[in-house]
């Protein structure tokens, strides 16, 4: 490995691997393997050598072997194929990433996925600028510096700025690279993107040697995932074309790193690979997707380009490229600066493996009658509001003689995206972009669609079979023993005891419950007694290991008590008693599918329970948690007071007589935790009980009728909430006027009383012994200016009293 000039230890200025240069460098470097003893010639002076690297780095590679034929293998990786394309794509400066590229010498705005040698640093070169920076524009060379700073003033690339960097880009040696070349491109890579590993694939493939080609789950905006398994896969390229190891596997000609769900262990999205058995293009299997194309559309190129869009950042886009694939993204187009155009909604899913395109008429009011574009395709979910932007990337295009209408054929960004059924397809062109510089004087672009939109699928691509884990295999064999043990055991299971007939219409009654987990010291319950009744909404509470969840848990037949019993509507609680079918729960999470639908997760989940479709009264559960047109996207795509009313329609499948929830407004914002409150009390509106437990009391007070308050595993108290609030410990005096803090704390040491605190309606005072009769006779002996005296009704005092109480 090596550091290329201006690049880590290595002296000298950067020159964009300049023949005369750095290139010259790598046949120094291959003269001087020649020399090593240990190195296999194939003639004198002819070692058998090959290159990879990144980046800068996969450039060099490619350089190398149209400059040296004595290089016999390569493997580029996330590199270009045309820098002055990279930089100047169809004219349009590419200013964020120019900037990082040349102010710091690098082009690693994110980490990137590479095969690293031992000591860490990126082949090639690819490591940071060594040194002070020369001038602004880092360690470049001065002619380099000059290109820089020319092109970024101006805002466009000049015709001498595009020849310097096609002359030293592989493009222009690509019709002299005769060797066995292996391609890594990311696809989360808004810098180098597919379609110069698509450039580089055909021209080398047209020399007649071996090509293959891998999309990988990363790219210079971010991501490191696949770095293993590309290392394996360089070393065995190697292997078969320098070593002449027949037995090493290469793999296909074609591969593509595909989104495969998100493994519910980790909540890491998994990677499946898609391959064909022949390089596939950027067109194949192109099929044509009507637009809505309506009348042309006018929108602005703001004065000074700003505000701009926003697609891809450099160094932040990688991580909301790979969350598009699960259907999560953050693009940004501003009212009245873009046209859009849609497609009607798929009827099935569609993969888009390749860059579509479109045929569009542009007319442009500006002084030079140009215009510079952005394009774009979002996926819209169903609902017309969600849309991600597939890896983040946009497509820029200069237009010229647009004054009076020209048309052109618009080649979008090389993408491999599955768009869901149900999903449409938008047409954006924007005025600005972020990353890209834009005319800085304001101008007014029409457009019209004058096609339908051209959308590559790639058939020939299929997506490798997920590999079965153990417990496929493991499992069967299990059940069959557990079976056994079963059936041997189902003997000695004692009688569950009669229904009570007093209880049929009792929700729940719970009777000296008390259980202790193996290895404690104490009991997480211990002697709970209390009884619910139809419609009431009760609320659990107590403080942090009170015994609330191990008290739910219980009563779902989850484990069993120790002593006491629970009985619903009469029957008693046991793993799998039947009377469970009248219980709905939401303890601890739903587990929801991410890529399927919210309805879908449902239906399924009934279909779990082995119970008639017509009995989930799927419709009414709905209603109540009132999820509208969200039902029909993807879980995934649902924010978090979504995922949350989806929990509770699951445990109201089947309009359960008791519904049981704990924490269900955990994470969520104060409209959402109202609208959680109506979904409560709509259920329990017709006569169904729930319980519900809680840590948030405010809500509590609003939402329920009845408390059970629970302590280090006991019952506290028990009975409606007026009754808990209103108890009479603590009294709110009102006064006509204020009075000082003396008298605050005199009104606090009287006897009987436990302490005054001042409060936004006046003096809050806890009694401890006194009446509020005595009470008021004080206040009016120290000239308190009273004018009320009334209990204190917030179940945050109530609840606070009781539990330290309880402590004492």
């Amino acid at each position: 490995t090596w550091s290329a000039r201006g690049f880590g230890a290595s002296t000298g200025r950067i020159g964009l691997n300049d023949p005369a240069h750095e290139v010259e460098d790598v046949r120094k470097l291959v003269d001087w393997l020649a020399r090593r003893p240990e190195v296999r010639l194939d003639k004198d002076g002819d070692p058998r050598v090959g290159v990879t690297g990144v980046s800068y780095g996969g450039a060099i590679s490619l350089l190398a072997a149209g400059y040296d034929p004595r290089v016999d293998a390569i493997a580029p990786q996330m590199t270009y194929w045309n820098l002055a394309d990279a930089l100047f794509p169809d004219g349009v400066f590419k200013k964020l990433w120019a900037g990082i590229f040349f102010t710091t010498g690098s082009a690693t705005g994110g980490p990137a996925t590479a095969v690293r040698p031992p000591g860490g640093q990126r082949p090639g070169g690819t490591d940071g600028a060594a040194g002070p920076a020369a001038s602004d524009c880092g360690r470049f060379t001065p002619e380099l510096c000059a290109l820089y700073e020319r092109v970024a003033v101006a805002g466009k690339p000049d015709p001498a700025a595009r020849a310097l960097l096609e002359a030293r880009s592989p493009s222009a040696v690509g019709d002299r690279i005769k060797v066995p070349t292996l391609i890594v491109q990311g696809q989360t890579d808004s810098l180098f993107p597919l379609s110069h590993a698509d450039a580089m694939a055909r021209t080398i493939a047209a020399g007649g040697v071996p090509v293959a080609v891998d999309w990988i789950a990363g790219g210079h905006d971010g991501g490191n995932r696949e770095s293993d398994r590309v290392q394996a896969r360089v070393t065995a390229w190697f292997d078969r074309h320098l070593k002449g190891d027949t037995s090493a596997d290469t793999g296909p000609a074609f591969r593509v790193s595909r989104t495969g769900g998100v493994d519910s262990t980790d909540g890491r999205a998994t990677l499946r690979g898609a391959t064909g058995d022949r390089y596939p293009g950027l067109s194949a299997g192109g099929r044509t997707l009507a637009l809505d194309a309506g009348r042309p559309q006018s929108f602005r190129n703001p004065a000074g380009a700003a505000p701009p869009a926003v697609s891809a950042v450099p160094g932040l886009g990688g991580g909301l490229s790979q969350l598009s694939s699960l259907g999560v993204g953050l693009a940004l187009d501003f009212p009245g600066q873009y046209a859009a155009f849609e497609t009607k909604p798929q009827s099935g899913p569609l993969r888009i493996t390749g860059s579509p395109t479109v045929r569009v008429k542009v007319t442009s009011d500006s002084a030079d009658g140009s215009a510079v574009l952005f394009t774009k395709v979002y996926d819209v979910g169903p609902d017309g509001q969600q849309q991600v932007l597939p890896a983040q990337l946009v497509a820029p295009v200069r237009v010229e003689d647009a004054r009076r209408g020209r048309t052109v054929a618009l080649t979008l960004p090389a993408v491999d995206h599955e768009v869901e059924a149900g999903h449409r397809l938008r047409l954006v062109l924007s005025a600005t972009d972020l990353g890209y510089a834009s005319p800085a004087a304001p101008a007014t672009y029409t457009v019209a669609v004058e096609s339908g939109l051209t959308v590559p699928t790639a058939p020939a691509v299929t997506t490798q079979a997920a590999g079965l884990p153990w417990w496929v295999w493991g499992l069967p064999l299990a059940g069959a023993v557990i079976a056994a043990a079963l059936l041997i055991t189902a003997r000695r299971r004692t009688t569950a005891p009669a229904p009570d007939p007093e209880l049929l219409s009792v929700p729940l009654q719970i009777t000296g419950l008390s259980k202790k987990y193996a290895g404690g010291d104490r009991y997480s319950v211990r002697d709970l007694s209390f009884r619910v009744e139809q419609g009431q909404v009760l609320g659990l509470l107590g403080p942090n290991g009170a015994g609330k969840t191990t008290t739910l848990r219980m009563l779902m037949g989850l484990i069993t008590p120790d002593e006491g019993e629970i009985r619903v509507f009469g029957q008693a609680i046991r793993p799998g008693a039947p009377v469970l079918s009248r219980v709905g729960a939401f303890v601890e999470g739903a587990g929801f599918l991410p890529h399927l639908s919210g309805r879908e997760n449902l239906e399924l989940y009934w279909k779990a329970t082995g119970r008639p479709a017509e009995d989930a009264h799927l419709d009414e559960a709905l209603r109540i948690a009132n999820l509208g047109g969200a039902l029909q996207r993807a879980v995934r795509t649902y924010s978090q007071g979504m995922r949350q009313r989806l929990a509770i329609a699951q445990a109201m499948l089947g309009l359960p007589d008791l519904l049981i929830l704990d924490e269900p407004t955990n994470g969520l914002d104060p409209p959402q935790i109202r609208e959680m409150r109506d979904v409560m009390i709509r259920y329990a509106a017709g006569g169904r009980t729930v319980i519900v437990s809680s840590h948030l009391l405010a809500e509590v007070e609003q939402s329920c009728t009845h408390l059970v308050v629970m302590d280090r595993g006991q019952l506290v108290q028990a009975g409606p909430v007026a009754e808990i609030t209103g108890a009479g410990d603590v009294l709110l005096v009102t006064l006509g006027d204020t009075v000082p803090d003396p008298l605050v704390e005199k009104i606090g040491a009287l006897p009987g009383i436990g302490g005054a605190e001042r409060s936004a309606g006046g003096v809050l005072v806890r009694l401890d012994g006194a009446d509020a009769t005595a009470l008021i006779g004080e206040l009016v002996r120290l000239d308190v200016p009273v004018t009320g005296v009334g209990p204190h009704r917030r179940l945050e005092d109530a609840f606070l009293t009781l539990i330290s109480g309880g402590s004492a």
